[in-house]
């Protein structure tokens, strides 16, 4: 850190750190690929370029397609137990059929079959609709066929066709799947909220300066370039723009990554939405609007997360193959029943039909979201929130991540590496304690790390804070003061160590002096802490044979202090907030799918620009709303964590897709009547038992999956 910007105290907590929301990702709602038809107007929805309004909007319409699909399941499931009663294969099968049989069940079963077929399965027969449309067939297009051959052929064979009716099938098949997307969509609910988030960061009102010299208190909305703005001690600054008078410490940390407060005076520029220290500051306002900083920052959240390309799902991709083979599979056992024997269009059909239902496992619909679901709670049982189901997956090809510096390798508070004594009366320790007995007074970053560096500090009397510069009192009869190296050359006082304090600067230490009575006691240098899981995490990282690299604000002494002590591969220093996504796009543009970990509002659009955006939970909620992956307990071990997951996740998906589909290379023959030669041939009640056992051993594979936190 510049010696000009060192020492300004300011009375507002450093870093101040907000919870993380577990809100869904950045992207739109994609988990499992099932499209839900009353959202697909919604699929290219950039939520960060909506207003307030439009994201509780878009969040409550999320939420009432939740309790659609419950609200649907439930019904539907209602209908299915009378359903399954009725169902002469299951009464035969319980040895039931005498009993349980009147005349005109089948009608009964008939009108149960419709209204569960046109309540229960309508999102899927409008996804169907929606992606033949859109000429994208995908699961939608493969449940809405199922379970609409399904239903008209078991009309027909009501009305008088010979045959069996899948009325069963047809019930079972639509629960299930009501109940996947239901599980599904409860799993990855939610939306991005950075603009929300970034918009908490602007105070509501500010004091304007009248040309009279009056004061007023009006809105945001009603400043305009060139007004007068009166910032007081503790408050947030409200626009961009130039200080006209006054001097004080600005903290700028949640704005641009600057883990010191930075003085600010005459002609200096400022940032809104950043905290005035301990003096007042009348500024001129230079930006608002879409040309403030935020918003620039906003647009930048916009356009990253637009530009980042969406990854086909897998369940997707199984369904668009299976709507192919069942489809072709159907016509060609229709035609093959037709052309090459005598057994009739009744038989024809009920193969074709039989056919086309069982190549629609029920499994399936459970295969993704089941893994998804569980992958979700064990991740967030073990400080891993996952809020981009893409994100997370891409996560497991992960070849290069970078590390914001201060917040995420580092704590951004600051701690006391080194003490020098220049005076022969005092130690090392007596100068922490005078030191701290001044510091104790305040608020400032620097000053805490010094206090906490000393167990009992000494009661301090008369004291004074001296703006921009440090602070003093009296301590054990002794005027003490701790100010920043370039007060001795303001008040030219005598001094000849010099070199040692230029030696701590080039090591990347921030430097206060201890002045005792007119006397140039001792030194102290403060670093920002670096977190005690850094170093390790880095060298697993590297084992995982990923690069490491520290994206900083700060200058580059501080950030190459931090990445010697880390063991970090690259740096990227003195990086401006607007830089910072441009960074991460240099790092892809040489090929690797790079990761970004941050937890500041300059770290946001880098996050979302990055393959994978993983937030600190810490740090600030626009990070946090910006990211697909949220480390809850700020440990950067659990980075490699997320990987680890990712990998196994996928591995259990890849899994659940054999354990549903794989059958159908078993099934699909019998029931196109392959065997039908040798009097094998399978019935529907057999297809059925078949996908229940799938979808049991889908449920359990999923059940099985498990974090690895390597501790």
């Amino acid at each position: 850190m510049k010696h000009d910007k060192e020492h300004d105290h300011n009375h507002e907590s450093f870093g101040q750190a907000t919870d993380d929301k577990p809100e869904m990702n950045h992207e739109t709602h994609q988990g499992s690929g099932n499209h839900h038809p009353a959202e697909n107007d919604h699929d290219d929805h950039n939520h960060a370029g909506q207003d307030e309004h439009e994201h509780h909007s878009h969040h409550d319409h999320h939420a009432m397609m939740i309790a659609d699909f419950r609200r649907r399941f439930w019904v539907s499931l209602a209908l299915t137990i009378p359903i399954l009663i009725l169902a002469p294969m299951i009464q035969q099968v319980l040895g039931l059929r005498e009993t349980l049989s009147f005349p005109g069940e089948s009608w009964v079963m008939l009108a149960l079959s419709t209204a569960l077929f046109f309540y229960g399965g309508w999102p899927f027969l409008k996804g169907l609709y929606d992606e033949l449309r859109s000429r994208n067939p995908g699961m939608m297009t493969l449940i809405g066929l199922a379970i609409s051959i399904a239903f008209v052929y078991s009309v027909t064979v009501n009305l008088g066709l010979p045959g069996h009716t899948f009325f069963w099938e047809l019930a079972t098949l639509i629960d299930v799947m009501l109940v996947g997307h239901w599980i599904e969509m409860r799993s990855v609910m939610g939306a991005s909220r950075a603009l929300e988030e970034l918009s908490k960061l602007m105070p509501s009102t500010t004091t304007r300066i009248n040309p009279d010299g009056t004061t007023e208190e009006v809105s945001l909305k009603s400043l305009r370039s060139g007004d007068l703005v009166l910032v007081r001690p503790g408050e947030k600054i409200p626009a961009d723009g130039t200080v006209k008078d006054g001097r004080s410490s600005v903290n700028e940390a949640m704005i641009t990554g600057e883990s010191v407060p930075v003085t600010k005076q005459n002609a200096d520029e400022v940032i809104g939405g950043s905290v005035n220290g301990e003096g007042s500051l009348k500024v001129e306002v230079k930006g608002t609007g879409e040309d403030s900083y935020l918003s620039r920052m906003v647009n930048l959240v916009r356009e990253a997360q637009a530009s980042k390309s969406k990854t086909q799902n897998l369940a997707d991709r199984a369904a668009r193959w299976l709507t192919a083979i069942a489809l072709s599979a159907g016509t060609i056992t229709f035609a093959a029943w037709m052309i090459f024997s005598d057994q009739g269009l009744t038989f024809a059909m009920a193969r074709a039909v039989t056919v086309m239902v069982i190549a629609c496992p029920h499994a399936l619909g459970l295969a993704i979201p089941l893994v998804v679901a569980v992958s979700t709670a064990q991740s967030a049982k073990n400080g891993l929130l996952i809020r981009n189901r893409n994100g997370f997956e891409r996560a497991r090809n992960l070849q290069a991540i970078i590390f914001d510096k201060t917040g995420t390798l580092t704590l951004g508070k600051f701690g006391v590496t080194d003490t020098v004594v220049f005076a022969e009366k005092f130690d090392e320790q007596e100068v922490l304690r005078l030191a701290a007995a001044v510091e104790g007074e305040s608020e400032h970053p620097l000053a805490r790390g010094i206090v906490d560096a000393v167990d009992s500090p000494p009661a301090v009397k008369n004291f004074n804070s001296i703006p921009g510069t440090g602070a003093e009192g009296d301590v054990d009869s002794r005027h003490v003061q701790v100010v920043r190296p370039s007060y001795l050359e303001e008040k030219a006082l005598a001094f000849d160590q010099q070199e040692i304090l230029d030696e701590l600067s080039r090591s990347g230490k921030t430097v206060v002096l201890v002045i005792v009575d007119g006397l140039v006691t001792g030194a102290i240098g403060l670093a920002d802490i670096v977190r005690e899981e850094s170093k390790e995490a880095v060298r697993i990282l590297k084992s995982m044979n990923i690069r490491t690299i520290m994206l900083t604000g700060d200058n580059e002494r501080v950030a190459q202090y931090v990445a010697n002590q880390i063991g970090i591969d690259d740096v990227f220093a003195e990086v401006r907030p607007d830089e910072k996504a441009d960074k991460v796009k240099e790092v892809q543009s040489e090929g690797f799918v790079t990761a970004m970990v941050g937890d500041g509002v300059n770290d946001a659009p880098a996050l979302a620009t990055a393959d994978v955006g993983i937030a600190i939970g810490a740090g600030t909620d626009v990070a946090a709303e910006t990211a697909d992956i949220i480390l809850v307990r700020d440990n950067p071990m659990d980075v490699a964590a997320a990987i680890r997951f990712s990998k196994a996740t996928y591995q259990k998906m890849i899994q659940n897709l054999w354990w549903a589909t794989g059958y159908n290379a078993f099934a699909i023959p019998l029931a196109a009547g392959v065997l039908f030669w040798a009097g094998i041939i399978l019935n529907p009640a057999v297809g059925a038992a078949l996908m229940s056992v799938s979808t049991i051993v889908v449920a359990i594979n999923a059940r099985l999956l498990r974090v690895d936190r390597g501790e």
